[in-house]
């Protein structure tokens, strides 16, 4: 089960990688003004795409990660019932800054929109 979950880790960062290299490709406006005029119907969609890879692969890992987070909480929960309000806390802290990845997806996002 440990192999399958670190092939996924690895497929999930090379995806990450990929997508971090052709997003701002994606984004870039044209320098020519020839292939500006080409790219100037283009543009729009191309920032959504590149938008729209930033948000849904963001918002992915941050679902994995959370619960990844929240399964190995409740089993260390229900292993050692006592600790369980420091587990919480952890947890939650955990979760607050996974969360917090995710919306700098989002805002990313947005400058690529509304800035590029």
């Amino acid at each position: 089960m440990k192999s399958f979950l670190k092939h996924i880790l690895t497929i999930f960062m090379l995806v990450l990688t990929l997508s971090a290299v052709t997003v701002p490709a994606l984004a870039a406006d044209a320098t020519d003004s020839e292939a500006a005029a080409a790219a100037a119907a283009e543009a729009g969609s191309g920032k959504a795409m590149a938008a729209a890879a930033v948000v849904g692969l963001a918002a992915a890992a941050g679902a994995i990660a959370m619960g990844m987070a929240i399964a190995k909480s409740v089993d260390g929960i229900s292993r050692q019932p006592e600790a369980e309000g420091k587990i919480r806390t952890t947890l939650m802290l955990g979760l607050v800054f996974v969360e917090t990845a995710v919306i700098y997806a989002l805002i990313v996002a947005i400058l690529i929109i509304f800035v590029l």
